[in-house]
């Protein structure tokens, strides 16, 4: 079997990023540019007031000079007015700074009486002026190709007059369950039927890391039914299926993939939960096959297929969120596969608790976050530990 880490390379090596949009910047929140930008438009565009004040020449502006106000300069139009000496104009923030003029005197630190402003506290050259350029020149990279376009980021771009932005394209991605056994939300149970959990599970998963999912009816346990959503699945991008990929004699996903001309590329990763999983390739569409218990589905669709998803966006980043966390109690791990455990993360401290077998999906819901424990490692209360959150 595969390590983790071997199991996530070789996924990672062989996904390759989607073709490139161009999307207005409105539509754009959260996707991944697909070109690096470089700003046109200097920040600020033009030496503006910080303050609502005065503009004055600091050399004359000290403690007890009267200046008379030559006029008014509001955020907006410049309307071009100079300081001379003995001169201040009156400013707002954001106002253009005019021509002379090297500081401002905030309002709460002068007097004015008519056309006269009476300085109570002098400034240094500089003060509360905003340079042309301080924050962002002409020609500087704003961002490069594999940026997550975040909303500071595309204010940003929209400082530069940037309508419209390339980025990769989101995958679609085919989400099936099999199972014979399964009944969707809603349907009356038979005997030994139970309601299927994993397709709204994943979907939701997809959403997250920025697919576009597809769900499908639960497949039964017959090899035509998973020839036909199989087929029809390949229509997209990605096909995302749980259940039915361990090795008895109702387990058709891998045979029935093979029989379409799959390649498998891996199958059964070191973990726990989710040692069954297969990633494969099917008329040049990826096929990640999940186990159907809902923790093992959840745990490998974050380890491997979550990863996958990004970098299909152009993504090499991380795809999932750590922080250290102080262990509330010893664990033990005697088996020969690394086990995550569910917890829960308070106030810097994880909790582990609840049914930690892989079917236990109210445990699942109540936790925020997962402690990797390795293949017999014991970790001792208090310990510091590194934790995947989930939120």
């Amino acid at each position: 079997m595969l390590t983790e880490q071997d199991a996530l390379s070789s996924i990672l090596a062989a996904v390759l990023p989607l073709e490139i949009e161009e999307l207005r910047l409105f539509e754009a929140g959260d996707r991944i540019l697909a070109e690096n930008v470089f700003a046109r438009v200097g920040l600020p565009r033009f030496d503006n007031s910080s303050m609502d004040g005065y503009a004055v020449r600091a050399a004359e502006a000290v403690a007890g000079a009267i200046l008379r106000v030559i006029g008014e300069q509001p955020a907006g139009a410049d309307q071009g007015l100079t300081v001379n000496a003995g001169t201040a104009v009156r400013v707002y923030t954001g106002a253009p700074i005019p021509m002379g003029a090297d500081a401002v005197v905030m309002q709460e630190d002068c007097d004015r009486l008519g056309d006269q402003v009476t300085i109570r506290e002098g400034v240094s050259p500089g003060e509360f002026i905003r340079l042309r350029g301080g924050d962002l020149c002409e020609g500087q990279k704003i961002a490069e190709a594999g940026a997550r376009l975040n909303g500071p980021l595309l204010a940003t771009l929209a400082s530069q007059g940037v309508g419209r932005i390339r980025v990769f394209r989101r995958p679609k991605v085919a989400i099936l369950a099999t199972g014979s056994e399964l009944k969707s939300p809603g349907e009356p149970l038979g005997p030994g039927e139970i309601y299927e959990t994993n397709r709204v599970m994943l979907h939701e998963l997809v959403r997250d890391a920025g697919g576009i999912p597809r769900l499908f009816d639960p497949v039964p346990d017959e090899e035509n039914e998973h020839l036909r959503a199989f087929q029809d699945a390949a229509s997209d991008d990605v096909m995302v299926i749980a259940g039915g990929v361990s090795v008895g004699e109702r387990d058709l996903v891998k045979p029935t993939l093979k029989k379409l001309g799959c390649g498998i590329e891996l199958w059964r990763v070191a973990v726990r939960p989710g040692k069954p999983f297969l990633f494969g390739r099917l008329n040049g569409k990826w096929v990640f096959g999940l186990p159907g218990n809902p923790v093992s589905a959840f745990v490998t669709f974050l380890l491997f297929v979550r990863p996958a998803l990004f970098a299909m966006q152009g993504w090499r980043g991380e795809s999932v969120t750590k922080t250290q966390a102080i262990l509330s109690k010893s664990v033990t791990n005697k088996g020969e596969r690394p086990h995550y455990l569910r917890g829960l993360l308070e106030s810097g401290r994880f909790i582990p608790f609840g049914n930690q077998e892989s079917h236990a999906l109210f445990a699942l819901s109540r936790a925020n976050a997962l402690l990797r424990i390795g293949a017999g490692e014991q970790i001792p209360e208090n310990q510091t530990v590194e934790v995947v959150l989930l939120a």
